[in-house]
């Protein structure tokens, strides 16, 4: 039946032939409509319980998207004429940001004082060109006094200050606007360089950070496929050594890439900075079906024509390459079962790339070859066969050894798996070259945090706020964050509240406290929104019926298991001290935090799944329960080995990493289902011996397996180019992974089938 499809796919060549290329451009069409998302929120579901609630937060107050500037004088000094008159020019023009509807910064704080009978409210700085030696050092010294500033807007040896911009980003056009924005916000910061060159300004943010998403996309692209390609062409011209057979692989794998790509337009699944390095994926997996079929068709000119070779070529790797591709299909789309959506996309796109690669290499590739001319047979001498043939006679020789080496290698690498701990740093995605990068990095180390932890304190009644008991809890909670070593601002009403009770008596020190009565927090409260001008009011601090605030704990680089230990700590404390105001503490950062524990418990699931599936095929593929559990050890080794490797070597396993062995399950099994396949061929079509049946395996699928294998690892090496950690360290532990596996195929896999498989003859 095989031999018969082969022989249509040779006299249908043609056909063939035009209806790939026709489909190759329509996908190319259709990929036009392909869309990037720039928004760290396409990395939860829309039902994830920490996304709505900070979503609701930031309803009931404002929302923390948002651009900062973060500005250092080269003479370490905020604090002068020309470092204040800049701060003072970006403070109003960034109020022409798109979308900005709030600036803040020292010089438009909102001071308050008193001045006689009266409370005056005024920006700090009105006009900073004017100012004298006096009035620079008055302000200093008002600054630095003020919690609401120090680790916020200024360091506190003053030597660089910030300008946070708040914008209000329409509901689902932030990927069309983000970009505006920081572009914007760019042409902001290429004015003041150009007016003061002795101020250095960076910008970080919400905003920027979802804008590095799509440029770090943008940049893999523009890396990643050029790699690759480089390395494809490298790869298949040493390891086919024909021009044909090279010409026909890049066609398959760049149809089966364009297609992928356009069923993905079609389907209207979203680019990501995790799901843009699919492209690269199938790249890299399309080959290994080429070159088994390519292999076999020179290994079939010795005694057949190119038709027969063509034929006989399909009738030998048809099978393996069909099981092959469904076992890496299966294991991209238990990817499905993560909480992560761009992994599912990833998974999504690369499993359709998986399947019309498998259709083109046993349709497309064999009706080019029967169109191209017949290039030399692979020479049984030849230097790779050779090798295969010396491996396969030492493996021989020396299977108990081997075995028991393999597997005590195993079981010390798996002694290192209790090191690896789920933790990751999202503020580190990006690789340390970009903007966003350099600019996170110099904020945390000199000015503040960029990881929040919101809380909305409730007091369960409107003015409930101003209740002196609520507000003696809220403080405490506030002082008690304070305390924490990993903290480096807490903003709270209180501050607010305190600074207003000293202002009403004369700026007598003795009053910085709360107001001992609700009737005198309410007053306050009531004058001073209203002498708040457009844009600087208490919005971003209270609802609008006064029955919650919101108390902001600013963290200083924390990874997702030190911030979920110390919100669970504020847990603690809230539910020993004030169980009334008990709330999770919720923000970008904290989401990040609880997703990873979430995703890893839902992939464990599909992981499940995934290893019954694939051994359930390798079983129906051998016809054997025995052949089929045997073979499951060289691919579960593997990757027990490489994440071994990994807690002795480095220990955080990242988002990335927690889909790899899902991944990996589907495409290591390649190796074992093509060594396997010769084997029962040798054992049950010839009749061999176990140890005959491994030299024939060795002998017929060796060079292969090596090259193919090579190809995958060069492939996803590739990956550790990407800007985006998490692509760098799936490539790497993948690469990793496929090592381990080939080595274990060659050098354990043999072993067990000649120790379990004994002599007996097997039946066809």
């Amino acid at each position: 039946m095989i031999e018969r499809f082969g022989y249509g796919v040779i006299r249908w060549r043609y056909w063939i032939l035009l209806a790939t290329l026709v489909s190759t451009a329509l996908a190319v069409v259709a990929s036009l409509s392909l869309k990037f998302e720039a928004d760290y929120r396409v990395f939860f579901n829309e039902d994830n319980p920490q996304l709505l609630a900070f979503e609701a937060l930031q309803d009931t107050y404002a929302k923390d998207d948002n651009v900062v500037f973060v500005l250092a004088p080269r003479d370490g000094r905020v604090f002068t004429r020309e470092t204040l008159q800049a701060v003072a020019w970006l403070t109003e023009e960034a109020w022409q940001i798109p979308y900005s509807n709030r600036v803040d910064s020292i010089t438009n704080f909102q001071h308050t004082y008193a001045e006689g009978d009266d409370i005056i409210v005024e920006d700090l700085i009105s006009d900073a060109k004017d100012l004298t030696e006096a009035d620079i050092a008055r302000i200093r010294d008002i600054v630095l006094r003020e919690p609401q500033l120090v680790n916020n807007l200024i360091s506190p040896t003053a030597h660089v200050t910030g300008v946070n911009v708040t914008v209000q980003l329409p509901d689902r056009a932030s990927d069309e606007k983000t970009p505006e924005i920081v572009a914007f916000a760019r042409d902001l910061r290429r004015t003041l360089r150009a007016d003061h060159p002795d101020i250095e300004v960076y910008i970080t943010g919400l905003v920027p950070t979802n804008n590095a998403f799509l440029e770090v996309s943008q940049r893999d692209m523009m890396v990643l496929v050029p790699a690759m390609f480089g390395v494809i062409l490298l790869l298949l011209w040493l390891l086919l050594h024909f021009l044909s057979g090279v010409i026909a692989t890049i066609l398959v794998i760049v149809s089966s890439t364009m297609i992928a790509m356009g069923l993905t337009g079609i389907i209207g699944i979203p680019l990501t900075a995790v799901s843009n390095i699919a492209p690269v994926v199938i790249l890299t997996l399309a080959i290994a079906n080429s070159v088994h079929i390519l292999t076999g068709f020179r290994r079939s000119l010795h005694e057949k024509d190119k038709y027969a070779a063509i034929a006989e070529s399909l009738r030998i790797n048809l099978t393996p390459v069909f099981l092959v591709s469904l076992t890496t299909t299966i294991g991209f789309l238990t990817l499905n079962f993560g909480e992560i959506p761009p992994l599912r996309d990833l998974g999504n796109i690369v499993a359709m790339g998986v399947t019309v690669a498998f259709i083109l290499s046993v349709m497309f590739l064999p009706a080019l070859m029967a169109i191209f001319p017949a290039p030399p047979p692979l020479l049984a001498t030849a230097s790779g066969v050779r090798a295969m043939r010396g491996l396969g006679e030492f493996v021989v020789r020396r299977r108990t050894l081997l075995m028991w080496c393999t597997m005590g290698v195993t079981l010390t690498l798996i002694a290192f798996l209790p090191r690896n701990e789920l933790d990751d740093e999202y503020l580190k995605y990006y690789d340390e070259s970009m903007d966003i990068r350099i600019a996170s990095d110099f904020t945390i180390e000199n000015l503040t945090g960029l990881q929040r932890i919101n809380y909305s304190l409730n007091a369960g009644e409107e003015w409930g706020i101003c209740r002196p008991e609520f507000l003696h809890k809220v403080a405490r909670f506030a002082a008690w964050y304070r305390e924490q070593p990993e903290v480096v601002h807490v903003d709270s009403i209180v501050d607010t509240l305190k600074q207003l009770n000293q202002n009403m008596h004369g700026d007598d020190p003795a009053y910085y406290h709360l107001p001992e009565r609700r009737d005198l927090s309410a007053q306050y409260l009531l004058f001073y929104e209203m002498s708040l001008p457009y844009g600087l009011d208490l919005n971003n601090q209270i609802d609008m019926h006064k029955s919650a605030t919101r108390l902001i704990a600013t963290v200083q680089g924390l990874s997702d298991n030190e911030l979920l230990a110390l919100e669970g700590r504020a847990q603690r404390w809230l539910r020993e001290n004030a169980p009334a105001l008990q709330t999770h503490g919720v923000g970008a950062s904290m989401i990040f935090a609880n997703v990873s524990y979430r995703n890893l418990r839902s992939l464990l699931l599909g992981a499940v799944i995934a290893l019954l599936v694939i051994s359930l095929i390798l079983v129906v593929a051998s016809r054997s329960v025995k052949f089929g559990l045997i073979s499951m050890i060289p691919n579960l080794v593997p990757m027990t080995m490489a994440f071994g490797l990994w807690g002795m070597l480095v220990t955080k396993v990242n988002l990335g990493l927690s889909g790899v062995a899902i991944i990996t399950m589907g495409i290591v099994v390649d190796d074992t289902i093509h060594f396997l396949n010769k084997y029962l061929h040798a054992r049950r079509k010839q009749n061999l011996e176990s140890p005959d049946a491994v030299r024939y395996a060795f002998d017929r699928a060796g060079v292969a397996l090596w090259t193919t294998s090579l190809t995958l690892v060069a492939g996803f090496l590739v990956l550790t180019l990407s800007s985006f950690s998490l692509n760098s360290s799936m490539g790497i532990m993948t690469a990793m992974i496929i090592v381990l596996a080939l080595f274990t195929d060659f050098l354990l896999l043999p072993p067990l089938l000649m120790k379990w498989d004994g002599s007996r003859v097997l039946k066809p």
